[in-house]
């Protein structure tokens, strides 16, 4: 069952049978919902009746085009109560149409990861859905594929050329590129490959990341075309020589074969929502370990077909929605006209101590002294300089005391909280907050970043969001990062931006620390520069870049029968 079952007078039903019920009778043709954004037949290329890929025509041309308002959506740190951001995102998009204003949702796909283990998938719930729901949960268009076999394809040619006479000169043991696999696999965190002798090649300790870790995940995330995804390709750097110079996929020379095996991948995705909200889904990087973004070019995308762009920044704004404005925003070359942060009167209940099982009893204390963790949030954002508001995702077991004590603190904080109900009601349970939105995405603002980039150390960046956005009071580093440092510091490579790596479940790096902690120490336990994305890696606490499954994995509930109908998908 889906984590938000507000509907109330209707049966409860779960994300996946809502959305095989609706998609029976109402999903429209996806070439409907192109002609209906004004792409032409010749524009779109085809994955079945439902989904499409732009063709590079499209893509180049929307990314010209003239560009609605963008709007930000992002959220509290999540928890085991749930926070439904997606869900949220999906309702309000639906809500803005539902006003006439001509709206575009962008989110990232699903990895097979969470979908297998634990988190779920990436398509909303309820009536605040994108379909086909199975097909973008599970493979959808092929993307993560292209983007495992590129990442594998490079490793293997990293290898070859150790077998090959080594001309680079590259130390085995200064290797940085991982293998990669789209699921949750803790036994190849760490693996000794090249063994059984000379023609199996050089041995040397090895590992997988989940492929939404993949450098290649971002840059293709980041790239605004064909030539810039192998620019930015060709400066990954894999490897360092035994006198400890970079080794770059230009250096291999196979920057053009990697490239190729995502010229599919690079073209946006579009579905559509149960309402037949136009939807562009394009990339997967998590927030914890990567920038936790769509691709620019399915913002782009849907910025250059409507009044409005809704987009959402993964798990909580000291995360995602921080990175947006550092890293993805300068990329897309648009900054949010709005930021809507999504919170639950549970998931504050949760930060401010209840039990998990006793979330659905009204404590006002409990929501009173969690809420630290959205006034946090609600200063982060605020700082940038851009309209904030709140959405509140109702659960039927919320009192209506909690609701408007929720809202009364949020007003405190200068900012108005809107009750949502998007997964009972579609695009009628966020009326009031699209209609915010629409006075909100005009009001402007005078934009602040965080740091300077060019101006600002690498240390210094980070001490500034560890205090700004964390609430810490100092930063360590440990030998390994010290020396990480010297060696970014030494190749020039100081001016990119911070992209910290860090638990989503905590404004600190330890994940039981809920609420807003302050006075801790951020422990960075390594800096990987991936200049291919255009950012540095700042690795914090025990985050970890290939997950494990949980002891009742999803897939356990997961079944198909013989007619190809799925069931256990959330």
């Amino acid at each position: 069952m889906s984590h938000n079952q507000q509907k109330g007078t209707i049966q409860v039903q779960s994300d996946l049978a809502i959305a095989q019920n609706n998609e029976k009778n109402d999903i429209l043709p996806i070439t409907t919902i192109a002609a209906n954004m004004g792409l032409s037949t010749d524009e779109i290329e085809v994955y079945g009746k439902y989904k499409a890929k732009l063709s590079y025509e499209a893509m180049n041309r929307l990314q010209h085009a003239s560009q609605g308002k963008l709007v930000l959506v992002t959220s509290i740190n999540p928890t085991p109560a749930g926070e439904g951001k997606s869900t949220v995102t999906i309702g309000l998009a639906d809500g803005l149409n539902l006003l006439g204003k001509k709206t575009t949702v962008a989110l990232r796909e699903p990895s097979l990861g969470p979908v297998m283990g634990i988190k779920g998938g990436a398509t909303g719930g309820g009536f605040a859905q994108v379909v086909p729901m199975e097909d973008i949960n599970l493979h959808f268009t092929g993307d993560m594929h292209a983007l495992t076999t590129a990442n594998d394809t490079l490793a293997a040619l990293i290898d070859n050329h150790l077998q090959q006479g080594n001309e680079l000169n590259i130390d085995p043991r200064r290797i940085q590129w991982k293998r990669a696999l789209d699921i949750n696999d803790r036994a190849l965190r760490n693996v000794v490959i090249g063994l059984g002798g000379h023609a199996n090649g050089i041995p040397r300790e090895d590992g997988f990341d989940i492929t939404v870790a993949s450098e290649l995940m971002a840059v293709l995330c980041l790239a605004d075309s064909i030539a810039d995804l192998k620019e930015r390709i060709a400066r990954i750097v894999v490897a360092y020589t035994y006198d400890r110079q970079p080794v770059t996929v230009r250096d291999l020379g196979v920057q053009g074969a990697i490239a190729m095996l995502l010229k599919d991948a690079i073209k946006p995705n579009l579905v559509q929502t149960l309402a037949h909200t136009p939807a562009f889904i394009h990339g997967g990087p998590f927030a914890n370990i990567a920038h936790g973004a769509n691709s620019i070019l399915a913002t782009r995308a849907a910025l250059g077909t409507g009044d409005i762009a809704i987009t959402e920044a993964g798990f909580g704004a000291d995360l995602g929605g921080e990175k947006f404005m550092d890293i993805t925003a300068p990329a897309i070359g648009h900054l949010p006209d709005a930021v809507v942060i999504v919170a639950t009167v549970r998931a504050l209940k949760y930060n401010g101590g209840v039990k998990l099982a006793d979330l659905s009893t009204p404590d006002v204390t409990a929501l009173k002294s969690g809420y630290v963790n959205l006034h946090k949030h609600i200063e982060n954002m605020q700082r940038y300089g851009r309209p904030v508001l709140v959405a509140i995702n109702v659960f039927s077991q919320d009192s209506d005391e909690e609701i408007k004590t929720l809202q009364n603190l949020c007003a405190a904080d200068g900012v108005t909280a809107y009750r949502t109900t998007v997964w009972a009601d579609g695009g009628a349970g966020a009326e009031d907050l699209a209609s915010a939105i629409i006075q909100a995405v005009d009001r402007g603002g005078d934009f602040k970043p965080l740091y300077d980039n060019e101006r600002t150390s690498v240390t210094d960046k980070l001490t500034t969001i560890a205090q700004t956005i964390y609430g810490a009071k100092d930063v360590s580093y440990s030998i390994e990062a010290k020396r990480a440092l010297r060696q970014i510091e030494r190749n020039g490579w100081g001016h990119l931006p911070i992209c910290v790596a860090k638990t989503q479940y905590s404004l600190s790096d330890n994940a039981k620390s809920l609420g807003a902690p302050s006075g801790f120490t951020l422990h960075v336990r390594d800096l990987i520069p991936k200049l291919g994305a255009g950012f540095i890696v700042a690795m914090t606490g025990s985050v970890l870049t290939m997950p494990g499954l949980p002891k009742h994995p999803a897939a356990l509930d997961m079944d198909v029968d013989a007619n190809g109908k799925i069931t256990g998908l959330f």
